[in-house]
């Protein structure tokens, strides 16, 4: 990499926070970044899936850590904010990725349904927002990046609960935005399309599913993981130090229509 691109786009000596880190675009975002110099610390639940996204992170030369928790628990969030920094220093960048989505037609969701979703996919993003974002303001820079959805910006069937948090996380972002970006800390959503992952294999399940929302992209198929690597090392370095408060949206041109 020339010493132009480096000063863009290089992450090294930046610390990494990846939440929903295991699988899926959050295993995407958390090797890219690693991939561009950051050291990168994963949250997700499971440890064997964490143990194995490590090994992968490893693999690549990428300095690594995992932390297991359920970010639906304040207390878990709590620790997360605690442990995280003990492994390679700061955190420089905090990406939320982690995210449920309980598919039920909105009628038949339960307040413990729409309670458990708000606090995986916008309460923790929150919290943990409010525990490195001051201390990146005090520093003077850091990176903030917030998965949201085509939920965020419209209706998407049988998952209200999910479409609510994915909407509040944009509101969420343009008030992290509004907080810090005067003392170096942007804050941006990244909106994918349908992408092809295990959080929507219920709804790959559905004969001809997949095939109608590939079909509703300009580029004429659904997102896989790896087309979110680009924006998100984009975000997470000195090239978007000027952006801030945005909704960039990474979908193929679904959201166009």
């Amino acid at each position: 990499m020339s010493a132009y691109l480096e000063s863009l786009f290089s992450l090294t000596d930046r610390v990494a926070l990846v939440t929903g880190g295991s699988s899926g675009i959050g295993a995407t975002i958390a090797e890219a970044l690693g991939r561009a110099g950051a050291a990168v610390v994963i949250v997700a639940r499971r440890e064997r899936e964490l143990a194995e996204a490590v090994g992968r992170l490893e693999g690549h030369g990428v300095r690594a850590a995992a932390i297991s928790a359920d970010l639906a628990d304040r207390t878990a969030v709590a620790r997360v904010c605690e442990q995280a920094p003990r492994f390679f220093g700061d955190i420089d960048i905090l990406v939320n990725d982690a995210a449920n989505n309980i598919r039920l037609p909105l009628a038949e969701l339960t307040p413990d349904d729409y309670d458990q979703t708000i606090a995986v996919n916008l309460t923790a993003p929150f919290l943990l927002g409010q525990c490195f974002g001051p201390r990146m303001a005090a520093r003077g820079r850091g990176r903030i990046i917030n998965i949201g959805s085509q939920q965020s910006i419209s209706a998407f069937g049988d998952s209200g609960a999910y479409g609510a948090s994915k909407a509040g996380i944009c509101g969420l972002t343009r008030s992290q935005a509004e907080a810090w970006s005067a003392s170096g800390v942007t804050s941006n959503t990244i909106i994918p399309g349908f992408v092809l992952t295990p959080l929507t294999e219920p709804a790959q399940a559905v004969p001809g599913r997949v095939e109608e929302l590939a079909a509703r992209s300009m580029i004429g198929r659904n997102a896989v993981p790896a087309d979110f690597a680009g924006a998100a090392v984009f975000l997470a370095g000195d090239a978007s130090a000027y952006v801030t408060g945005q909704e960039i949206r990474v979908d193929g041109g679904f959201s166009v229509h």
